[in-house]
């Protein structure tokens, strides 16, 4: 099927393969990082954001594939205690369902990473065109990058705010916003159900601005529905667009 966002889709027999992966580089704990994180947080983030791609469309995650460009220890140790954190969340067992690489024959001074995320869904729960006209888009979580993404840690998106999404069956859209921008990222909604949008004009946000690591989530859905969001999900929450 033709797929216009951050995942890779494939057929196989009644379901679909969902592929998300994500990377980082000078970003964490060594001497050569431009920004500086402990490991852990770098990979509680680093894989929510696959595992969100992979979550928004309503896939069921069932493995992580995890390349670190560092020593096994004591940084791939940290990243990795991070990655495992994130994987329970989501129903998966560390001990079973993740695969890692590291560096083993060189010593590093920057840290690298990437980080595939797998999941399967069937075709009638595959949440993807289903927005429909009249629907809102909003926006859940602060667009936040580099230091922000630690300084605004209560208000972006977490993996626990994608599964409560998920379990309103009045949800019809659900897509994660990273370096692109919630502009961008609005417009893939509309495109992928072959609708149009119009932007708010007091938006209080910057939607050309980076989300980073996926520190936003887009939403579809009917406007009667915005006050049970708020009351279930306790993030900042701006009406972005709608869909005609």
């Amino acid at each position: 099927m033709q797929n216009i966002r951050d995942v890779l889709i494939k057929k196989l027999g009644n379901y679909f393969l969902i592929i998300s992966c994500d990377s980082s580089g000078a970003i964490g704990p060594k001497n050569g990082d431009i920004l500086k994180v402990n490991g852990e947080i770098l990979g509680k983030h680093m894989v929510r954001s696959a595992l969100m791609e992979v979550l928004s469309v309503k896939a069921k995650p069932i493995c992580i594939s995890c390349g670190l460009c560092v020593e096994p220890e004591p940084t791939g140790e940290s990243i990795i205690r991070g990655i495992k954190e994130e994987m329970i969340k989501v129903g998966l067992n560390p001990n079973e369902d993740l695969v890692i690489s590291t560096e083993k024959n060189f010593p590093t001074n920057q840290t690298g990473l990437g980080i595939t995320a797998i999941g399967f869904a069937s075709k009638k729960d595959l949440l993807i065109g289903k927005s429909k006209k009249n629907d809102l888009i909003i926006s859940i979580g602060l667009p936040s990058v580099g230091k922000e993404v630690l300084e605004n840690r209560d208000n972006i998106v977490e993996i626990e705010d994608i599964l409560t999404l998920l379990s309103m069956d009045f949800i019809h859209g659900i897509i994660p916003v990273g370096s692109k921008g919630i502009l961008y990222e609005a417009n893939i909604l509309a495109k992928e159900s072959n609708l149009k949008l119009k932007f708010f004009n007091d938006i209080k946000l910057d939607i050309r601005k980076s989300a980073g690591p996926s520190t936003v989530v887009l939403v579809t859905l009917k406007e009667e529905y915005i006050d049970l969001i708020k009351s279930k999900i306790n993030k900042p929450i701006h009406e972005i667009a709608i869909l005609y």
